[in-house]
């Protein structure tokens, strides 16, 4: 089953770049998307501490 991750608000655009790439990083390495999600938001949470700009995003699918 396929998954997505969205935003659940408008949020930075420097913010969302960071945290994606965090994830594509996360997710080439173990290719388990909700922990590839959550290391993403750990990694975000040390260079944006208001959780405005790491917390929008949710994964939906399987998450595997």
């Amino acid at each position: 089953m396929p998954n997505v991750i969205v935003s659940l608000w408008n949020v930075d655009d420097a913010a969302t770049a960071f945290q994606i790439t965090e994830f594509y990083k996360a997710w080439k390495l173990d290719s388990l998307t909700k922990a590839a999600l959550r290391q993403a938001m750990l990694t975000t949470m040390k260079e944006y501490l208001d959780p405005f700009f790491w917390s929008a995003f949710s994964l939906v699918g399987h998450g595997d």
